[in-house]
């Protein structure tokens, strides 16, 4: 069992398909959402964290390569292409819109899992390699490796877990994160502090990185949480 497990959204309509997937990555030590038609799919993309997805192309609502370009536009989130077409145009198109892999139906499940693994492995390394650029929203920025924070140019000094929050709010930018899952990420599994946490040092970054330069990055999602908008 992994010490954090990758979550990974499953979009397939046909559910008994979804649920065997499931079931098995699960049983891989992997955590997993499903969604069942294409608008769900994108809405819990956009709603939740994912390390990587396995999408259908020919789903109700949205297709599959409509969802991926959508997804393309905001994340490079590993995306492993999954239908019963293997017409050579399907596999072409789906990788032209940013597929990472394509498998075909029917499949070995040690199959689909082996190509997850190579997913994984190839989004660790590019993610290596992003280490050292800056993430950059508006007037903000924010330096990983140097662990640095800029506003208009102005060295902001923050806390290591301001940092933490910021930078984990900067690489999600444009999907909404649910207090639960800052906590999760940011404070640890195990934490057991207030639950009001999240809310106090969203008010302590805003108080350095906005309200100093009459700027807005950090947007309140009532009920929900919070998302850094790129406008």
């Amino acid at each position: 069992m992994r010490a954090q497990m990758e979550r990974i959204l499953i979009i397939e309509d046909e559910e008994k398909i979804a649920r065997f997937i499931e079931l098995e990555l699960e049983h891989e030590g992997y955590k997993v959402d499903k969604a069942f038609n294409g608008r769900e799919g994108l809405e819990k993309f956009q709603s939740y964290p994912f390390d990587l997805i396995i999408l259908d192309i020919m789903l109700p609502e949205l297709n599959g390569i409509e969802v991926l370009r959508r997804i393309r536009q905001v994340s490079d989130i590993p995306v492993i292409m999954l239908t019963a077409r293997d017409a050579v145009v399907d596999k072409v198109t789906g990788l032209d819109s940013g597929a990472d892999d394509y498998i075909t139906k029917p499949f070995a499940i040690e199959e689909l899992l082996a190509r997850i693994r190579v997913a994984f492995r190839k989004s660790v390394n590019h993610n290596d390699k992003k280490i050292q650029e800056e993430l950059v929203v508006g007037d903000l920025c924010l330096n990983p490796k140097k662990r640095e924070v800029y506003v208009r140019g102005n060295l902001v000094n923050l806390t290591k877990r301001e940092f933490d929050l910021l930078n984990y709010l900067m690489e999600n930018k444009n999907i909404v994160l649910s207090r639960e899952t800052i906590l999760e990420r940011i404070w640890g599994y195990d934490y057991y502090g207030e639950n009001n946490a999240v809310d106090v040092y969203i008010r302590y970054l805003r108080s350095k990185i906005e309200e100093p330069y009459g700027l807005k990055f950090i947007y309140t999602v009532r009920g929900v949480g919070y998302v850094i908008k790129d406008e």
